[in-house]
């Protein structure tokens, strides 16, 4: 995966020319990735966390709430249009069903905010592979405009 660009936790990331964009071993973060197929304009964010509340951060992408804003913002900076953007969605595993602190099951409450921002956004949410219990590689190819989730016991499949 050496032609990829890999984003990690906390992490925005944002092409305007043919490659990958992916996020690895993914467990209860949720990796948000859009497409505008005509721009040709792809972005991910890699979600750690549902929301900011009286957090600070110098990684906007570390929150669903101040993340996904943040990459429609770069992502429109490069051309892309609100309304023909494709987004996908892929983590918010539970693994070893541990619950953090008093943050319940962080992966499920991590969806929960990404759909918020999305719809709060009026950006509609065309995929998903969200669940379960195992991890997960999601990559979205630019050139293909595929998006492409990996599970650690599965094979490779697209959503």
């Amino acid at each position: 995966m050496n032609d990829m660009l890999n984003v990690g936790i906390g992490e925005i990331a944002v092409l305007d020319k043919p490659g990958k964009i992916g996020a690895i071993g993914l467990g209860s973060c949720v990796a948000v990735a859009m497409f505008d197929p005509v721009a040709k304009v792809g972005g991910m964010v890699h979600v750690l966390l549902p929301d900011s509340r009286g957090q600070k951060t110098e990684l906007p992408g570390k929150f669903a709430d101040t993340g996904i804003p943040e990459l429609l913002r770069l992502m429109e900076e490069k051309g892309a249009r609100r309304d023909r953007i494709i987004v996908k969605i892929a983590g918010g595993a539970s693994l070893m069903n541990v619950n953090v602190g008093n943050f319940g099951d962080i992966g499920k409450r991590n969806v929960e905010a990404v759909r918020e921002q999305l719809s709060a956004l009026n950006l509609r949410l065309q995929g998903e592979d969200i669940g379960g219990n195992e991890g997960r590689t999601f990559i979205l190819d630019l050139a293909a405009g595929t998006f492409s989730v990996k599970t650690t016991r599965g094979g490779l499949h697209q959503i």
